[in-house]
C-alpha cells in the first residue's frame, strides 16, 4: 500500500486540472480519498479545481507525467493528455510523449507503490470504424501517419504497455475507452463540436458544421462517465478491461446544433464547412460489456446534460 499508516485511500489522479479530472477529484474527495491533482496546465486551469483547495485531503502537485514521479499512492487514474484535436494537434510530439512516456511512469510508479492504474484510452483507438457501433475487440481503422495519429496511436501504445505490464508484471490495471464527453469546465476553445456549438450560439455567431451534419456522434454527460470510472477501479481484479464508456444514444450534428439553437434561444445561423481529414462519420459506443461486468450505463439525458453545460458557459461567457 502507498501509505499503510493512513486509513484514507491515497489516489493520484493525472490531469486532475482538467475537465474530467476536476469532476473525478471532486467525487473522490466527496469518496473519503486523500487525493493528489497532478497536472502541467497546457490545457488543466486551477479555475476547474478552485473549490476543492479548501479541503485538506486535497493536493496539487504541478508536473509534467512525461517526466518520472516519485510519489507515495494506492491507486493511479491516469488521465494525463490533451482531447481535442485543436489542444492536441498544437505540439503533436508532445502529445505522442504524453501518452507514452506518461504511461511508462505512471505504470512504473505503480509497479514501485504496488498501486492499482486505470488508463483513461478514448474511442480514438478504433479510428474511422468500419464496424458500427464498435465493440471492444475491434481493433479499428487508424490512419498512423495522420494530422490525429499522435493522438490515436499514442494512445494505442498507452494501450498496449498497460496490457504488457500485466502480462509480464502481474500488475493491477484497468483500461477505459472513452467516447464523446461533454459537461461543466469543458475548455470553451477546444473545438471539440458540444463546446463550440454552445459558445457559438450564446455570442450569436454562426454555428459551424463539418461536411453535411450528417455525421454522428454519441455524447456521455461527465457525472455518467465519472460514475463508470469509480465502478470500474473498483471491479474484480480479473477485470481488466478495455472497457467502452459513453452514451450509445446517437445523434446527427445537424440534430445537436438544432438542439442547442433551442436550449440557447439562440437566433445564430448554421454554417457549412468542409469535413477535416480523418474526421470520423460515425462513432457509437457498444456497452453491452460495461452492462454485464459494471452494472453501468448513462442515465443522465441529452437535453439535461446540455442544459446543465449551457448554464455553465453563460457564466463563463457572461452571455
Amino acid at each position: 500500500m502507498g501509505n499503510r499508516y493512513s486509513l484514507k485511500k491515497r489516489v493520484l489522479v493525472t490531469g486532475g486540472a482538467g475537465f474530467l479530472g476536476s469532476h473525478l477529484c471532486e467525487r473522490l474527495l466527496a469518496e473519503g480519498c486523500d487525493v493528489l491533482c497532478v497536472d502541467n496546465f497546457f490545457t488543466g486551469t486551477r479555475d476547474n479545481i478552485l473549490g476543492l483547495f479548501d479541503n485538506p485531503h486535497f493536493e496539487l502537485l504541478r508536473h509534467d507525467i512525461s517526466q518520472p514521479l516519485n510519489v507515495e499512492v494506492d491507486e493511479i487514474y491516469n488521465l494525463a493528455c490533451p482531447a481535442s484535436p485543436i489542444h492536441y494537434q498544437f505540439d503533436p510530439v508532445q502529445t505522442t510523449k504524453t501518452s507514452v512516456m506518461g504511461a511508462i511512469n505512471v505504470l512504473g510508479l505503480a509497479k514501485r507503490t504496488k498501486a492499482k492504474v486505470l488508463q483513461a484510452s478514448t474511442s480514438e483507438v478504433y479510428g474511422d470504424p468500419t464496424v458500427h457501433p464498435q465493440p471492444e475487440s475491434y481493433w479499428g481503422n487508424v490512419n498512423p501517419i495522420g494530422t490525429r495519429s499522435c493522438y490515436d496511436e499514442g494512445k494505442r501504445c498507452a494501450e498496449t504497455l498497460f496490457f504488457d505490464y500485466w502480462r509480464q508484471h502481474a500488475m493491477p490495471i484497468k483500461v477505459v475507452r472513452i467516447f464523446n464527453t461533454y459537461g461543466p469546465r469543458m475548455h470553451p476553445n477546444d473545438g471539440r463540436v458540444v463546446s463550440n456549438f454552445i459558445v457559438q450560439a450564446l455570442r450569436g455567431e454562426d454555428i459551424t458544421i463539418y461536411g453535411d451534419g450528417s455525421q454522428t456522434r454519441s455524447f456521455c454527460y461527465v457525472d455518467d462517465l465519472i460514475e463508470g470510472f469509480v465502478r470500474m477501479m473498483a471491479s474484480p481484479a480479473e477485470f481488466v478491461g478495455p472497457v467502452n464508456m459513453g452514451n450509445p444514444g446517437e445523434f446527427t450534428m445537424l440534430e445537436l446544433a438544432e438542439a442547442v439553437l433551442r436550449l440557447t434561444g439562440s437566433k445564430s445561423h448554421l454554417r457549412f464547412l468542409p469535413l477535416p481529414q480523418d474526421d470520423p462519420k460515425q462513432r457509437q459506443p457498444d456497452i453491452s460489456l460495461a452492462g454485464e461486468r459494471l452494472g453501468w450505463a448513462p442515465t443522465v439525458p441529452l437535453e439535461v446534460g446540455l442544459t446543465r453545460t449551457i448554464e455553465y458557459f453563460r457564466i463563463l461567457t457572461g452571455k
